[in-house]
C-alpha cells in the first residue's frame, strides 16, 4: 500500500494469535500482510508471546522483529505458557507503555495498552484496546476508559488515538461513549465497505479507530488483500493522518 511520506499511517488488527482462517497458525502470513500495508504505528490484538520458543509461540518478538519495531505489549492473561494480550509495535521511539485491566468479574480477562510515542517532536498516546463480548461488559469497558481517567488524565499532553477490536456487533452505547469524547474514524463515510469481521465475508464492523479532532485523518483504508482475508479473523483497519497535524499539546 503506497504510502506519502507526510502521513503517518496507523493500523489496527485482531491477529487472532495468527491462526488463520484455514486453521493454521501461520505468523509468517501475519508478516506479510503488514509488510504490505506499510504502517508506522501497528495496534495488534489476541497477541502470544512464549518467550525463547518458536516463532509460532513467540509471536511478538517475531513481528517486531520481522517489522525492525519497537514494541511494547499488554498482558492480559497466561496463556499456552506464555504472555498473551495486546501490542503495539512502532516504527518511532516508544517513550512509555503502561497496561491497564478493563477485565469484568467472571469474563475473560480484557484490557488498554497506553503507548506513549515520541512522533516528530511530540507524544503521541496510543491506546490499543481489546472489549469484552457481552453487552453489558463492552459497554461498561468504554465508560471506565474515560470515567477513569485512562484515556483523559491530565498528564497526558499530546494528541490521542484510540483503537482496537470493540466487540460491539451493532452500533450503540460503546460507539456513543467514544464518539462523544474523540472524533470517529468511521469506515461508512470513506468506504462502500464497512465491515471488518470475520475476514473473508465480513458482516461485522468490530474494529475502530478515534482520535482527537486535532488530528487531520487522510484516509481510511480497510485492507482486504487476498492474503489477509486467510491469515486472521479480523481484516486490518488502516489510518492515514497528517503528520503536521501531531502537535505537543492539544488545545
Amino acid at each position: 500500500m503506497k504510502k506519502s511520506h507526510d502521513v503517518l499511517r496507523v493500523v489496527t488488527y485482531n491477529i487472532h494469535k495468527c491462526r488463520g482462517l484455514d486453521r493454521l497458525v501461520r505468523p509468517g502470513r501475519i508478516l506479510d500482510v503488514l509488510r504490505h500495508i506499510d504502517a508506522d504505528i501497528i495496534a495488534l490484538q489476541e497477541v502470544l508471546s512464549v518467550e525463547g520458543s518458536d516463532q509460532e509461540r513467540d509471536q511478538l518478538r517475531f513481528l517486531a522483529a520481522g517489522l525492525d519495531c519497537h514494541l511494547a505489549f499488554g498482558e492480559t492473561r497466561l496463556l499456552k505458557g506464555g504472555r498473551y494480550g495486546n501490542a503495539v509495535l512502532s516504527r518511532f521511539p516508544i517513550h512509555a507503555h503502561r497496561h491497564y485491566d478493563l477485565s469484568r468479574r467472571g469474563r475473560e480477562p480484557r484490557g488498554c495498552l497506553r503507548t506513549d510515542i515520541h512522533v516528530s517532536g511530540s507524544t503521541l498516546h496510543l491506546f490499543n484496546v481489546h472489549f469484552g463480548t457481552a453487552f453489558f461488559e463492552h459497554r461498561q469497558q468504554a465508560r471506565r476508559l474515560f470515567e477513569e481517567e485512562i484515556v483523559c488524565h491530565g498528564e497526558l499532553k499530546g494528541p490521542r488515538i484510540v483503537l482496537g477490536d470493540f466487540n460491539e456487533w451493532l452500533r450503540g452505547a460503546v460507539t456513543r461513549t467514544l464518539q462523544s469524547h474523540l472524533a470517529h474514524a468511521d469506515i461508512r463515510h470513506h468506504l462502500n465497505k464497512s465491515r471488518t469481521y470475520p475476514g473473508v465475508l465480513p458482516v461485522f464492523h468490530l474494529d475502530h479507530i478515534y482520535f482527537d479532532d486535532m488530528l487531520a485523518l487522510e484516509r481510511l483504508q480497510l485492507h482486504r488483500s487476498r492474503p489477509a482475508m486467510i491469515a486472521s479473523d479480523h481484516l486490518p483497519l488502516v489510518a492515514d493522518f497528517r503528520l503536521d497535524s501531531i502537535r505537543s499539546e492539544r488545545p
